[in-house]
């Protein structure tokens, strides 16, 4: 009996890994958007998926932005022309940028689940053409 359900509870948890999902966001000097983006720069995700940023050009690093992300979840910042992973857990929105071209509106969203920290989010004041951007961002939030 202790067996079988050793055995059901390793099936379970396989079946909760192989669902989770990586999306791939390429941090660009130019993209389909215009200039210093992330593409995609909102993404639809699940708790357990992973979102792999890649610095496609140089110059770019992925930062969370203070008072976008869901309650619980730590700040993170990735070091400039690296890789990095960000394994969303918590539901709610992320909101990240480059630090360097945040002003000029380099900027994404992720909503991970339902959006209970949206008000949050939108409440947080955003510099040049993050602003504008960011209202974008936000109008596709289910």
């Amino acid at each position: 009996m202790f067996k079988y359900a050793m055995a059901t509870a390793a099936l379970a948890l396989m079946a909760t890994t192989a669902a989770a999902e990586t999306f791939e966001v390429e941090l660009l000097n130019r993209g389909e958007a215009g200039v210093m983006v992330f593409q995609p720069d909102f993404i639809e995700a699940q708790p357990g998926d992973t979102i792999r940023f890649v610095p496609t050009d140089k110059g770019h690093n992925v930062e969370s932005i203070g008072g976008m992300l869901p309650d619980g979840v730590e700040a993170f910042k990735s070091d400039y022309n690296t890789e990095f992973e960000l394994q969303v857990d918590a539901e709610g929105v992320y909101g990240v940028k480059c630090t360097p071209h945040y002003g000029m509106g380099m900027v994404a969203l992720i909503q991970v689940g339902e959006a209970g920290n949206l008000a949050d989010a939108k409440d947080q004041k955003q510099p040049g053409k993050a602003a504008k951007h960011f209202d974008a961002l936000f109008a596709q939030v289910k």
